[in-house]
C-alpha cells in the first residue's frame, strides 16, 4: 500500500502556524495548525466542532467564499484543513484573520446549533469557538503578517 502524502510529513518538526501542505492543480490545501503535534493539550472535540461551525460559516461568507472548497478538523486534534481554489495567499490569510475577528466579535447562537442542522448540536459552544479563534489569531500574529502562507510542510 502506498503511503499517503500527509503521513510523509515529519510531524516532530511542525509548530502551530498556517502551512501550505499541498497544491493539486488549482486547489491549495492549508494546514491551520493550532497545536503542536503529539503534545498536550490537544483541541477537545467541543473546541474543534464549535470552531468548525463558526469558521466554516465565516470563511464561506468572506471575500474568498467562491473559492472555498472545504474547511474541517484534523483527526489528530491539532488543527484544521482549509482547501481553496485559485488561492492568492495574501488574500487567504487576510480573510482568515477577518474570519477569526468575526468569531471573536460574534454574539448570538452558534451557527447550525440545532438538531436539524447538526448531528451533535449539543456539543456546540460559542466560548469554545472563541478560545480557538483567539489562540489561532495570536499564532498568526506571532509568525508574521504573510509569512504563514509561504511555509510549506
Amino acid at each position: 500500500m502506498e503511503k499517503i502524502e500527509s503521513f510523509k510529513v515529519d510531524h516532530t518538526k511542525l509548530d502551530p502556524g498556517m502551512y501550505i501542505s499541498r497544491i493539486d492543480g488549482d486547489i491549495t490545501t492549508y494546514d491551520m495548525r493550532v497545536k503542536k503535534p503529539n503534545t498536550v493539550p490537544l483541541l477537545t472535540n467541543r473546541e474543534m466542532h464549535s470552531f468548525e461551525h463558526m469558521f466554516a460559516t465565516m470563511i464561506r461568507n468572506s471575500g474568498i467564499s467562491e473559492n472555498v472548497i472545504y474547511f474541517g478538523p484534523m483527526g489528530c486534534q491539532t488543527g484544521f484543513y482549509l482547501l481553496v481554489r485559485n488561492a492568492v495567499h495574501e488574500k487567504v490569510i487576510d480573510e482568515t484573520k477577518k474570519s477569526l475577528n468575526a468569531i471573536l466579535d460574534y454574539e448570538g447562537e452558534i451557527f447550525g446549533k440545532s438538531r436539524i442542522e447538526c448531528g451533535n448540536y449539543i456539543s456546540l459552544d460559542l466560548e469554545s469557538a472563541k478560545r480557538v479563534a483567539l489562540e489561532y489569531k495570536a499564532i498568526l500574529v506571532e509568525i508574521g503578517e504573510y509569512s504563514a502562507a509561504y511555509r510549506t510542510v
